[in-house]
C-alpha cells in the first residue's frame, strides 16, 4: 500500500500539483491569520491588565503570550519609522501605563531625597511640584499622567543649580527598555499550521525541481 501511494504521488502531473496547491495556499493562509490573531488577544489582553494596573495579572498574561509566540508561527506586520515590514513574533509593544506608575515611584522617592535641598531657590523639586499639580488639576491630569512627568522635568530646569538635581531625578527613573516586550515565534513549529506551510513547500519545490528538469530537458533536444 505505501508503495502504492508514492507510485501515485510521483504519477501526479505538473499541472495538478498546481491546481493541489490552490487550496492548500488558502488553508495555510486561514491558519496563520488565525495563529495571528490569537497573538493579538493575547497581546491586548497584557495590555489591559497594563490599563488596569495589576502588576500580578500583567506578569500572568505576558508568560500565556510569550508561550504561544515561542510554540506556534506566528506571522505580523509591524510598523518600523513608517516603513511596514514583516516579522515572526509580536513586534515590540510597551507596558506604558506600568512604566509611568513606576516612574512617579521614582518621582516620590526623589522628591524625599531632595527634600534638604539648601540652594537659593528653596526646594526646587517642590517649587516645581507646586506649579505642575495646580496644572494637572486644570487639564484634568491624572498623578499617572505622561504630562504631568514633562511637566516636573520641564519646571525643575527653570531653576539655577537645577543640572545636579535633574542628573539625580534621570537617575532614578527605570529604564524604559525595561518596559519594552517583543518575542519571536519560530520560523517553523510542530502544529498544524506548520504542517500544512511545510506540506506546500514541498510540494512548491517538486514543481521547481520538475520545472528545472523539463528546461534542461528542452535545451538538451535544440543543441543536441
Amino acid at each position: 500500500m505505501k508503495k502504492r501511494g508514492r507510485f501515485k504521488f510521483h504519477r501526479l502531473k505538473t499541472w495538478q500539483l498546481l491546481i493541489i496547491l490552490v487550496p492548500l495556499f488558502f488553508v495555510d493562509a486561514t491558519l496563520l491569520r488565525f495563529d495571528h490573531i490569537r497573538m493579538t488577544e493575547l497581546r491586548d489582553a497584557v495590555l489591559q491588565a497594563d490599563m488596569d494596573e495589576n502588576d500580578e495579572e500583567i506578569t500572568k498574561r505576558l508568560e500565556t503570550l510569550k508561550d504561544f509566540v515561542f510554540s506556534n508561527m506566528v506571522i505580523n506586520i509591524v510598523d518600523d519609522n513608517g516603513d511596514k515590514k514583516i516579522t515572526f513574533g509580536t513586534g515590540p509593544f510597551y507596558l506604558e501605563h506600568q512604566y509611568i506608575r513606576a516612574a512617579n515611584r521614582a518621582l516620590e522617592e526623589a522628591e524625599k531625597n531632595i527634600a534638604s535641598d539648601n540652594n537659593p531657590n528653596g526646594n526646587i523639586y517642590a517649587l516645581a511640584s507646586e506649579t505642575c499639580k495646580r496644572l494637572a488639576i486644570a487639564n484634568g491630569w491624572t498623578w499617572d499622567n505622561p504630562n504631568y512627568i514633562n511637566c516636573m522635568m520641564s519646571e525643575i530646569q527653570k531653576y539655577p543649580a537645577a543640572a545636579e538635581i535633574q542628573d539625580k531625578i534621570i537617575a532614578s527613573l527605570p529604564s524604559t527598555e525595561l518596559y519594552r516586550k517583543n518575542y519571536a515565534s519560530p520560523i517553523w513549529a510542530p502544529t498544524w499550521t506548520g504542517f500544512m506551510v511545510l506540506l506546500t513547500l514541498i510540494i512548491l519545490v517538486v514543481i521547481f525541481i520538475r520545472m528545472i528538469v523539463w528546461i534542461f530537458l528542452r535545451l538538451s533536444l535544440i543543441f543536441a
